[in-house]
């Protein structure tokens, strides 16, 4: 972007992120224990750092709430010095991870548990300040401070819980404000009245306190006297916890924007370097952090210069006011905490999680983080989600169903070793001696379910009763029985789904009473009744009271064409008439069409007309060749005639179909059309702009459905940009 641009948006918006970044980064600070000015370090490095080095342009980064826990434990644990170190070390693991491009592993990890790791961490900071809020001081774990809050809130108060209540106040006030006055962020208002109102009333407070010369710091990292382990582990911790957060924050703000999107990568590079450097200078680890980050997009931040610049603007503020800060009670930064960490359990992530059925993961998580530690409650998340998983993964629905005398045992999903106890339970509960149909729904079915389900076939035939095995899909059984069992469901057979495929590739042999016929159809309308009717009642009850189609769908009596299926349509959309060859006489010829066609056009006002062909038409080749004489097939094709007779080359796709039959499929779907517009219903109803025909070719072995052009009578394959331009 040139210059004059930056200095136009990102200028502007870089000075309100500054605005809210310095009263968040002073308290963020306090919250971890550790140093105030460590937080203004690090909002500076990773402002300037990571916003010139990242791979996300908008993302702003700096000291984030998400890590406090973390970083009190670690600052208690090793001290300031150590700590240091530690977030050298999570760094340079950063950059490592980076390089790898294994930036994107991160974003397995559920939402739930990220939701559920930030509300964990806000309600340990809620606990911890409002014991500074209420003058006290907070204790060294979430469970203490619970168990000593009850005293802290009887206890008396001073001006500490004046100036914390009051900043908490205008944040819970500010959004609710004219927009005018909103221009100012609300944190850095509360704490400038709160600090305002603490300097006039001459409140004795603790206040934030900055080193003499800020220009000459020096926290070099130290090495720990032992226990190299302890600090891996932190490092460790550290690194994922902020990587985590730092590319879920650059995957939200890319939400926000329509620019450049992040290369996650790259970002996890920079957030690394940040860390290196603010360690190195005695800063709190950096992260991208989605309230500054937001607030860039807002405010019309358009490069990283904003990023940049936000971190040049903290170091002017706090190397040229540094008196001003000082004069910041600690009790506000409390407030603000206390507001930023209620925000962090937020009910619209809950009620995400719970829609997604993920609640445990999230309660777990936040419960662990809360009582135990954040690592704890992520890996407890992490754990509970592995288990989830896998229950899911192996999930099998087993239930027995019985039919009169006959039992069927119906078994869907993953089949495995964890499923045979229930899969054992439940074929015991079918009686000796039943005949018994055992329909397989699976997608894998390991060597455990097999034997499982051998073992109780072969029981049972001995004990008289008799088993039929109905498998829809791949045949994991009969694959098994043959000496070639499928061992990996990849390698499995896709499955058509059982009311698209013919019968013959899902129906097992009818089973039925020796010396009576079979019943397919009656064996398929009890399929339609068990399985397709729960799913199609709501659909068809809207339909109860009458029809409604959009198109009249004129086809030949072929088996193999089915029109919802080559229209993807449904109950209600077509009105569909079937005869041999598609054929439409004309209007005095035929009582049957004429009528459909009156009925279609003047009662249930369609929209469109089809006339459906396809290849390999049993009435084309009799037409091509010449029909039995002295036949009802020979009267009938009368009617089809002009079609044999038609002049000119029909081209599907631009070329010629190599059998005759084919070719005059072709003519006689355009010549139907010319039939159809002979009707006088249908000639003023396409006069009005009301109706439109259409011709349809369907090639059977190529699954491939074609549209005549209406300009040039050329079939082309549905979905070309022709077909889309004319509307045919």
């Amino acid at each position: 972007m040139r210059p004059l641009a930056v200095l136009r948006h990102d200028v502007p918006a870089s000075l309100v992120v500054f605005l809210v970044a310095v009263p968040l980064s002073l308290g963020i600070a306090l919250a971890s224990g550790a140093p105030i000015v460590a937080g203004l370090i690090a909002a500076i490095v990773g402002g300037v750092v990571a916003g010139a080095l990242g791979g996300s342009p908008l993302q702003v980064s700096g000291p984030a709430a998400g890590l406090t826990v973390i970083m009190a434990e670690t600052i208690n644990t090793f001290g300031w010095a150590v700590t240091c170190l530690i977030t050298v070390a999570a760094g340079a693991l950063q950059v490592l991870l980076g390089l790898s491009r294994v930036a994107r592993a991160a974003l397995a990890i559920s939402p739930a548990i990220v939701h559920g790791m930030l509300a964990g961490i806000g309600v340990t900071i809620v606990l911890g300040q409002l014991h500074v809020i209420l003058g006290g001081k907070a204790q060294s774990s979430a469970i203490e401070n619970i168990a000593e809050l009850p005293a802290q809130i009887v206890a008396h108060h001073d001006a500490a819980a004046v100036i914390g209540l009051l900043t908490i106040v205008i944040l819970l006030v500010w959004p609710r404000l004219p927009a005018a006055v909103r221009k100012v962020p609300g944190p850095l208002a509360a704490i400038a009245v709160a600090t305002v109102v603490s300097v006039a009333a001459g409140m004795t407070l603790p206040r934030v306190e900055l080193p003499g010369d800020l220009l000459q710091i020096r926290f070099a990292p130290a090495l720990p006297g032992g226990g190299w382990a302890d600090v891996a582990v932190a490092a460790v911790t550290i690194a994922l916890i902020a990587s985590v957060e730092s590319l879920l924050s650059a995957v939200a703000v890319d939400k926000l924007h329509n620019g450049a999107r992040s290369n996650l990568d790259r970002e996890l590079v920079g957030q690394g370097a940040a860390n290196m450097v603010s360690g190195a200078l005695g800063g709190l680890p950096v992260t991208g952090v989605i309230v500054r980050s937001s607030t860039n997009v807002s405010a019309g931040g358009k490069t990283r210069a904003s990023a940049i610049l936000h971190g040049v603007w903290v170091l002017v503020f706090v190397v040229v006011l540094a008196g001003l800060i000082q004069n910041i009670p600690l009790a506000a930064l409390a407030g603000l905490l206390v507001h930023v960490g209620a925000k962090l359990v937020n009910p619209g992530h809950l009620k995400q999680v719970l829609r997604h059925g993920d609640l445990a993961l999230y309660l777990v998580t936040l419960a662990g983080v809360v009582v135990f530690d954040l690592l704890t409650g992520v890996v407890a998340g992490i754990v509970l989600a592995l288990l989830l998983m896998l229950r899911r993964t192996v999930w099998s629905g087993i239930h027995v169903e019985r039919d009169g005398e006959r039992w069927r045992v119906v078994v869907e999903g993953v089949l495995t070793f964890l499923s045979v106890p229930r899969l054992t339970k439940v074929l015991g509960t079918v009686p000796e001696g039943a005949t018994v149909t055992l329909e397989l729904v699976v997608d894998y079915l390991d060597h455990a379910s097999f034997e499982s389900l051998i073992s109780w076939q072969q029981a049972h035939e001995r004990a008289g009763g008799t088993v039929s095995v109905d498998e829809v899909g791949h045949p994991w059984l009969a694959k098994g029985r043959e000496g070639h069992p499928t061992l990996r469901r990849t390698a499995a057979a896709g499955a058509v789904p059982r009311w698209l495929a013919p019968w013959s590739d899902w129906q097992a042999a009818d089973v039925h009473v020796p010396g009576q016929r079979a019943h397919p159809t009656r064996r398929g309308a009890t399929e339609f009744q068990r399985r397709a009717a729960p799913l199609l009642r709501e659909t068809l009850s809207g339909l109860a009271d009458g029809q409604r189609p959009h198109t009249m769908f004129i086809t030949c009596g072929d088996s193999r064409i089915v029109p919802n299926l080559i229209t993807t349509s449904g109950p209600g959309d077509l009105f569909t008439v079937r005869n041999i060859g598609n054929l439409v006489p004309p209007a005095q010829a035929d009582p049957s069409m004429n009528a459909a066609v009156e009925y279609a056009v003047g009662v249930l006002r369609v929209r469109e007309i089809v006339v459906c062909g396809h290849s390999s038409c049993g009435a084309m080749g009799a037409l091509a060749d010449g029909p039995p004489p002295g036949t009802a097939l020979e009267v009938w094709l009368r009617h089809a005639e002009p079609s044999r007779t038609r002049r000119g080359p029909v081209t599907l796709d631009g070329e010629r179909p190599g059998r005759e039959p084919d070719r005059l499929a072709l003519h006689n779907v355009l010549q139907q059309l010319e039939h159809l517009r002979q009707y006088p219903m249908v000639v003023e109803a396409e006069r009005r702009g009301d109706l439109v025909l259409t011709g349809l070719y369907f090639d059977v072995g190529e699954a491939q459905v074609s549209l005549s052009d209406p300009v040039t009578g050329a079939f082309v394959t549905a979905g070309t940009p022709t077909v889309a331009r004319h509307g045919g």
